[in-house]
């Protein structure tokens, strides 16, 4: 059921399934909206934790809604209630019944930042009719690469355009300045990495390189920053008893002890990355596609990464080509890389230095993006 009315202007509708698509549409929210006084957006999310992320950050004019279950009495409802004027879809969020009931309903669609991982489309072109039709609905498709063009086309779509990848518009991800203060004074001058957006059977392999670390710079803190942030204690509990944790949902405090500071809470991966010249990119080193390299690279992070980042190919390929990141295939391998990092800050500040020009050179791709959803409201 709605939560709110609906307002009395020209609503544009995005949706988005999770944290990730939500956080990288939430630039394109703020351009429209600066743009158009006349305007509100409701973006749609179908979790808990992005519906509380959505609620932290959207601007004024914004709103958020849980995305109807996709049964076709549910969606007629949201459909009437709502009366779109506009409706976005984010990356890979295809329900069937809800998008061919926005196409009756008569608004413009666009799918934007598509992707198509290799599962999805070797699944798809098994039942390309049924995937053509649903293409067929949207306006206009803006693919995230190259080769996500490339496979929407394949599959029949026939308005696709590429601008580039909406994660390169992205804001840098806000943090509390006081709190960084705080929990710099905590660590002092001690070595610092962070290890964020980790995934169950990662957490393993960074005990073990903060391990290796150690034996060489024995005052070695570990952060990990679980994707999900309801782990956090199961990843304590896993953890043998002779590693000194702490856990930042319990607010316990870094010691000059602490091996492992476990970072359990929600919308504070900007906070880490400010915190730490070293990231690891989690989600990497098991094969589950990886995470946003760009959001550390907004830090001026030095970043090193998992051989899984398959969600991501195109950027990685980028920011390799660039210099601009590091790849590690195991715990070995990542215990060595943090580590010359840290006792090589010319290299460190000239790899990070390379990942922020990086970016800065592709960030006009979130205008070029707005310029061409606008032309539909």
């Amino acid at each position: 059921m709605p939560s709110l009315p609906r307002p009395n202007t020209k609503l544009v509708w995005i949706h988005a399934a999770s944290v990730g698509e939500a956080a990288s549409v939430l630039p394109v929210v703020e351009e429209m909206l600066n743009g158009n006084a006349w305007l509100q957006i409701m973006v749609t999310t179908g979790t808990v934790t992005s519906a509380m992320l959505m609620e932290q950050r959207l601007p004024h004019r914004a709103f958020h809604q849980y995305v109807p279950i996709d049964k076709q009495e549910y969606v007629e409802e949201f459909i009437d209630y709502w009366q779109p004027d506009m409706a976005i879809w984010v990356e890979s969020e295809f329900w069937p019944n809800l998008i061919h009931t926005t196409r009756e309903w008569g608004c413009p669609m666009v799918l934007l930042n598509a992707r198509i991982s290799e599962e999805s489309f070797e699944k798809w072109s098994k039942y390309k009719n049924f995937f053509r039709d649903i293409l067929d609905c949207f306006d206009l498709i803006l693919p995230q690469s190259r080769e996500d063009a490339n496979k929407l086309k394949a599959l029949g779509a026939r308005k696709v355009r590429y601008l580039g990848n909406l994660k390169y518009g992205a804001n840098a991800l806000p943090y509390d300045e006081a709190e960084l203060d705080r929990l710099q004074k905590m660590i002092g001058k001690r070595m610092v990495w962070v290890a964020a957006s980790t995934h169950p059977g990662e957490e393993e392999q960074i005990i073990k390189a903060h391990l290796k670390i150690k034996e060489k710079s024995y005052g070695v803190l570990t952060v990990i920053v679980p994707r999900h942030p309801s782990r956090g204690s199961q990843i304590r509990a896993n953890m043998p008893d002779w590693i000194n944790t702490s856990l930042r949902s319990n607010n316990e405090k870094i010691l000059d002890d602490t091996d492992i500071y476990i970072a359990d809470t929600l919308g504070e991966l900007g906070l880490f990355y400010r915190l730490s010249p070293i990231v690891f990119v989690g989600g990497s080193l098991v094969p589950h596609g990886g995470h946003n390299p760009i959001e550390p690279a907004h830090f001026e992070c030095a970043i090193v990464s998992g051989p899984y980042m398959d969600n991501f190919s195109e950027i990685m390929t980028e920011f390799d080509k660039a210099g601009a990141v590091r790849i590690a295939t195991n715990s070995t391998e990542l215990a060595q890389a943090v580590f010359e990092l840290w006792h090589n800050p010319q290299k460190r500040k000239a790899m990070s230095s390379l990942a922020y020009k990086h970016i800065n050179k592709k960030s006009e791709v979130l205008q070029n993006i707005v310029d061409e959803l606008e032309q539909f409201i």
